[in-house]
């Protein structure tokens, strides 16, 4: 109840703008959880479906949604049955991790990218790295013995 009036007072002219932010956070759709989208398929073709198209995007770089379904035509990954059930496989496996989804700006348009995640560094290249070598020197002490009082 007291939320419904500071709202109304804010919204009126009041002095603050707790009450437009709260509306504009309230009037906001949530988003969509990835993780729980259905690929249409099941998991075992699903997951060969999401494999053989982490393969194709990690070979080719970052990639449109028009750009991918092409490739994908062309590589012939089965068990695709349409450009949409392909978008919702890029949406399952952005929910996944598998997948990442950034905005590139060319001008006043939007490309939106799919590119893979990078992986963990190799065993090879940490092994050959040499370790540092810490050095350390020993300070004396820095406490001070106390006269005794005769």
């Amino acid at each position: 109840m007291w939320l419904a009036e500071l709202v109304k007072n804010n919204v009126k002219g009041g002095n603050g703008g707790v009450g437009s932010l709260l509306v504009r956070y309230m009037s906001r759709t949530r988003a969509v959880n990835v993780r729980k989208i259905n690929p249409k398929v099941p998991i075992p073709e699903a997951k060969s479906i999401a494999s053989s198209l982490y393969d194709l995007i990690k070979q080719r770089g970052p990639l449109t949604v028009p750009n991918t379904w092409t490739l994908a035509q062309e590589a012939g990954i089965g068990g695709l049955n349409s450009r949409t059930h392909m978008k919702i496989m890029l949406k399952w496996m952005r929910g996944r991790k598998l997948l990442k989804l950034f905005c590139n700006h060319v001008g006043s348009n939007k490309k939106f990218l799919h590119c893979t995640l990078p992986e963990e560094p190799q065993t090879e290249q940490l092994e050959s790295l040499p370790e540092p070598v810490l050095q350390t020197k020993k300070k004396p002490s820095a406490k001070r013995k106390k006269k005794t009082k005769k």
